[in-house]
């Protein structure tokens, strides 16, 4: 049955007829982005300048020192945001047409908290390589790639391609956006409880593009071990149905090499993940060790409520904005490519992600709770920190150019 769809307007236009107000479609009538200049164009003088035929030198200076291009374009400052629109939100494959609300929300959040512009992109295709060249041939135009909801494992194919292939940084934000923002949250949540992430085992609930990506990145960062479930229960060696993409998170992950369900993972526990919806029996919250921490992330509905989840943890976060400590993708990606940019960096490394997170935790500093893990998206001094740690992280490793 097709989704009903509500007028925004309060009055139809029949006489007599009235229809409920909705203010999202409202606000989102005409789209929720332009373009506009940023040089004037008041007279034939500013025209020569900014076209023909003024334009043709800069376009001559470019063709012959090409890395001039960032000097005289935006390409250093814009980023495609692109999809395919096959796993929207929680809509899952919508379509490219469908995703485009979505796109453009991402692309104003990208300007509103990293001064970042930024172009969405939703692609009519969904075939691996058709998406890597199409990609590949519009990045001429762009200073970064922001991939996004592309299902897995095809994200991870295509990522990886486009990283192997282009210059400029390349990343899936609901990997890696989560991973740093989920790091973040974790260190001062250990700082809070007197641990380190090397005394932590963790358990994800989800072995998508969202869950694979925590699991190396926390490891990456000095997570003690983590042990991640899908919807047959944990991911394991000595499963016969795994994808390549969880053979290899096999591999690193479940050093106590556990088997079974989720529940037989969770018990003892000091941290549960949750990117993946459904929900988790509150016996097995209860099962797991003093002072734990559950991060239920999955919208509207998390996997453990935060009712439940404060009986049992030290510290709650979920993906929602009406409870504290939200784990949002927004603390990450906009100070991530801002920093990216500014120094005309080739990729995002490891390193760059990992000074982020330390920059989205160190954000909090005094003012570290329960209730105050994780930074707000509306907190001001959150994308510059991570643009500087970025910008820093880049020139150590040798990926900046300027």
């Amino acid at each position: 049955m097709a989704a009903e769809i509500v007028n925004p307007r309060s009055d139809s236009g029949t006489e007599g007829a009235q229809e409920p107000f909705d203010p999202a479609f409202a606000l989102h009538r005409g789209g929720k982005m332009a373009i506009s200049a940023t040089v004037p164009l008041r007279d034939k003088d500013d025209l020569s300048l900014a076209y023909t035929p003024g334009v043709a030198k800069v376009c001559t200076a470019i063709a012959e020192q090409p890395e001039l291009v960032h000097d005289y374009t935006w390409k250093s400052q814009v980023v495609a945001v692109v999809t395919d629109g096959t796993a929207v939100l929680g809509l899952g494959d919508i379509g490219p047409e469908a995703s485009l609300p979505v796109m453009e929300g991402k692309a104003i959040l990208f300007k509103q908290f990293g001064g970042v512009d930024a172009v969405p992109i939703a692609l009519a295709t969904t075939d691996t390589d058709e998406i890597v060249e199409t990609v590949v041939r519009l990045a001429p135009s762009f200073g970064g790639v922001n991939l996004e909801d592309i299902s897995a494992p095809r994200c991870f194919e295509i990522e990886r391609k486009l990283q192997e292939r282009l210059d400029i940084p390349v990343f899936h934000d609901d990997q890696h956006g989560t991973a740093v923002v989920t790091l973040a949250a974790l260190r001062n949540a250990a700082k809070l409880t007197g641990r380190t992430l090397g005394d932590l085992r963790g358990v994800i609930s989800g072995a998508g593009a969202a869950g694979v990506a925590i699991a190396k990145f926390l490891l990456e960062a000095g997570l003690g071990d983590v042990a991640v479930a899908d919807r047959k229960g944990i991911v394991s060696l000595d499963r016969g149905d795994l994808t390549p993409v969880k053979r290899e998170l096999a591999e690193i992950t479940n050093k106590a090499g556990l088997s079974g369900s989720l529940e037989t993972a969770l018990a003892g526990a000091d941290v549960f993940i949750g990117v993946s919806g459904g929900t988790v029996p509150e016996a097995a919250v209860a099962s797991m060790a003093p002072n734990a921490f559950v991060f239920a992330m999955a919208n509207p509905n998390p996997e453990v409520h935060p009712d439940v989840a404060h009986k049992y943890a030290a510290v709650v976060a979920t993906g929602r904005s009406d409870y504290p400590n939200q784990i949002n993708n927004v603390l990450a990606f906009p100070g991530i490519f801002a920093g990216a940019l500014q120094v005309r960096a080739s990729r995002i490394t490891e390193g760059m992600k990992i000074a982020a997170a330390n920059a989205i935790a160190d954000v909090v500093a005094d003012e570290l709770s329960a209730d105050c893990v994780i930074p707000s998206p509306f907190d001001e001094r959150v994308a510059p920190a991570v643009a500087a740690a970025v910008a820093a992280a880049a020139r150590a490793e040798g990926v900046a150019r300027r």
